[in-house]
């Protein structure tokens, strides 16, 4: 009978449940992981790949992207509390997006004086052993276990999948003792555990009562109106989106939207702000949203009847939500949808079709002045040291296929940037979901490994830049050879901080004096910080672009960089804040 260590079965544990890569950012805890991955690299066995990450913000995030691709949780290996600290921030963004991963932090041994193998046998082992690790992350994930012996670690392992792919989805943590995974256990004492037996809980469609409740609310309403944020995590939620909203005339607007929700072509497409749509509906569709408006600014709420569907209708992660609903489903969007639509086309006559049409047709005047205050918005280059955004956003839009993804990390610029961008294609868009600044250089590496055949450019604020670990995110590309184009906004600073003491202080002194502690400058007269030399120590392509006419040849010459193969940063010197 074979003997094999725990680490072994960990690895094995993990190509039995699909896992393909590990990003990892590795440690002392992590030795018998390291020889493992040598033998089967030595024996020629397939084992997940790894991406090693400088950064744990980097690892957790590119992971993020990953799963945001293809829908399959992947793995991230943190060292034992350091590495658990840092990865936390972005563990909050995935778990926000409610993305599957399996977190695997190391810990410190807790045999002192060489009674296993792997004991203590260094300065650290002592320092780095706090009383609770899983508090770090413990808000941000579904489940958490410390593995006690590696006899149960194939087991924990199908437990941890089965918890992170549920609905709603969401990261795990498991913690790996050193002198754990370092035991022998006979092969006999390690069956395998298919995931198809102790596999997730899924949602689905709900039952035909709420469905014909919902189709004759719909039915009813005069000026029907959704908003949606995260449904276009599924693309087949996209498409049944704008058949119901073609076939019962409901404007769609998305608000800090995850995803593309619904094509921007669609007549039924109402932008990102859903305040003016509130001012004459009578009935609201929530789609997959976690903030479908600031509540103190929509003063009609409570006239309008409000249908919420959600794979996570109570927010049970919120300690206080704050939107009304008068029906609430728990369900698939896709699948809740398109019960609704057959439902309503069985119901439809001639009369009601003509209704919907005509309401259609009479938002062809708002369509056509939207799309005037974009082009205005676009029409000015701005000037040297001071490009305007909206126009950036604008040329950027031309070189663009649909088929290209944008990562927005815009922040303050974030509208605009929606604005200006026609997108079509689901997964052609991937928003903010968390609180957490510096996901997207991440986010863009993990995109564009699991779709190499697609361009992924992230757009990111000065701010942010300095949040995303940049040396790790160009390392990363430069080592696994994974070209992404980062535009960097550069208004000097975090426009954001500035924008939240407006709105609270609107005439204080900090106003008054221009004094909002936001801004981020050299300090010496005349001297520029150089995002684009981040990338060049990385052997990505670099530029700094000033003056608006140089705007389009600078992009040109950036996306030909990708074409090569390399990473590519443009920095571009936008409106000061």
């Amino acid at each position: 009978m074979s003997s094999h260590s725990a680490a072994h079965y960990f690895l094995e544990g993990l190509v039995d449940l699909g896992v393909e890569y590990i990003f990892a950012n590795l440690g002392t805890d992590h030795v018998s992981l390291i020889e493992e991955i040598a033998l089967w690299d030595k024996q020629g066995r397939k084992h997940p790949q790894i991406i090693l990450c400088p950064h744990e913000i980097v690892a957790v995030h590119m992971a993020g992207g990953y799963v945001l691709a293809t829908g399959k949780g992947q793995a991230v290996f943190v060292h034992v509390d350091a590495g658990t600290a840092n990865a936390c921030m972005a563990i909050q963004n995935l778990f926000r997006y409610r993305l599957p991963l399996m977190l695997f932090a190391g810990r410190a041994p807790y045999t002192l004086h060489g009674e296993l193998p792997g004991s203590r046998d260094t300065y650290v082992h002592f320092v780095q052993d706090p009383f609770d690790i899983a508090s770090i992350v413990r808000p941000y994930v579904k489940w958490e276990y410390s593995l006690p012996s590696g006899v149960v670690v194939k087991e924990a392992l199908a437990r941890a999948n089965a918890f992170m792919h549920s609905d709603p989805p969401g990261p795990v943590y498991m913690m790996l003792p050193r002198e754990t995974l370092a035991e022998q256990w006979d092969e006999a004492a390690m069956p395998s555990y298919d995931p198809a037996r102790y596999g997730s809980v899924q949602s689905g469609g709900v039952d035909q009562a709420r469905i014909d409740a919902i189709a004759d609310q719909l039915m009813a309403a005069k000026n029907p109106i959704a908003l949606t944020a995260y449904l276009g995590r599924k693309p087949e939620a996209v498409a049944v989106l704008d058949r119901l909203a073609r076939t019962c005339g409901i404007r769609v607007a998305e608000f800090n939207s995850i995803d593309l929700n619904i094509p921007q072509d669609s007549p039924c497409f109402a932008g990102f702000d859903p305040l003016p749509l509130l001012e004459q509906a009578d009935l609201g569709l929530l789609l997959d949203t976690d903030v479908p408006f600031v509540p103190q600014y929509a003063k009609r709420v409570e006239a309008v009847k409000w249908i919420q569907i959600d794979i996570d209708p109570l927010k049970a992660d919120f300690p206080m939500w704050g939107f009304p609903t008068d029906i609430r489903v728990q369900g698939d969007c896709a699948m809740v949808l398109q019960q609704v639509l057959d439902a309503v086309e069985a119901r439809a006559d001639d009369a009601w079709r003509r209704q919907v049409a005509e309401r259609i047709a009479s938002w062809g005047g708002a369509r056509e002045a939207l799309a005037k205050r974009r082009a205005a918005a676009s029409a000015n280059p701005g000037i040297s040291g001071a490009i305007n955004p909206s126009h950036l956003f604008s040329v950027l839009n031309t070189k663009l296929k649909q088929d290209d993804i944008i990562v927005n990390e815009a922040i303050r610029n974030a509208p605009l940037l929606q604005d200006q961008f026609h997108r079509t294609q689901p997964g052609s868009y991937v928003g903010l979901a968390g609180g957490g600044l510096g996901f997207s250089g991440g986010m863009a590496l993990g995109l564009k490994l699991a779709q190499p055949h697609r361009r992924v450019v992230q757009v990111i604020g000065d701010g942010g830049f300095h949040f995303s670990s940049p040396d790790s995110v160009y390392a990363t590309a430069q080592q696994y050879q994974i070209p992404i184009l980062t535009v960097v906004l550069d208004n000097g600073g975090w426009q954001a901080v500035k924008s939240a003491v407006q709105r609270v202080y609107p005439k204080g002194v900090a106003a008054e004096t221009n004094s909002f502690q936001s801004r981020l400058t050299s300090g010496r007269q005349g001297e520029q910080r150089r995002f684009a030399d981040v990338a060049k120590a990385f052997g990505a392509h670099g530029e700094n672009v000033a003056n608006p006419e140089d705007l389009a040849a600078a992009i040109d010459r950036c996306l030909a960089a990708l074409d090569d193969g390399k990473a590519a940063v443009l920095h571009v010197q936008i409106t000061p804040l």
